[in-house]
């Protein structure tokens, strides 16, 4: 069974999973619009798999023995000064989900809840990963500056990815 606390943690992080997912998919409504068809894929992917994140949780909360409860998801940011700077705002909030889910897990070990912790150890490998890919991103536009030719061979890169698969539940 979930402390009060540990549930009002994990329903936090449910909405904040949730938001990661409207907020990508603003990322890729605002690379539509401006004909930067693969970085949009990309972030459609990435919106999905924060979607997948959340139902993790959620199933996780349930699973336990805890209450669910939603939260109203506001509105994200809607426009960008160019890829590089989108990406960095990505990056800035892969680093602020990090920081969530670290204290969920100092939660965690200060309740003694093992199978909690053990549960977030799958999130915390994930947001190392996350982190890494969206910095790795970020790294090949700055070289890029702002060639067109240089933008255009990152979109085709970037239209490659592939569909996320739903992690496994618990």
């Amino acid at each position: 069974m979930l402390s009060a606390k540990m549930q009002d943690a994990l329903n936090t992080q449910i909405h904040e999973e949730f938001f990661s997912s409207y907020l990508y998919l603003s990322m890729a409504a605002w690379c539509e619009s401006n004909n930067f068809d693969g970085f949009a894929h990309w972030m459609r992917m990435q919106a999905q798999e924060e979607l997948f994140h959340a139902m993790k949780l959620y199933d996780y909360v349930n699973a336990v023995g805890g209450k669910v409860v939603l939260k109203g998801v506001d509105a994200p940011e809607t426009k960008w000064n160019s890829p590089l700077a989108m990406f960095e705002a990505s990056l800035a909030h892969e680093q602020f989900m990090t920081k969530n889910i670290n204290a969920i897990v100092d939660i965690a070990h200060q309740e003694k809840d093992h199978a909690t912790d053990n549960m977030l150890q799958w999130f915390i490998s994930e947001q190392v990963e996350e982190e890494a890919t969206v910095d790795s991103i970020c790294g090949k536009l700055k070289m890029l500056g702002d060639t067109g030719h240089g933008i255009f061979m990152m979109d085709r890169e970037l239209d490659a990815r592939a569909a996320p698969t739903p992690p496994a539940a618990e």
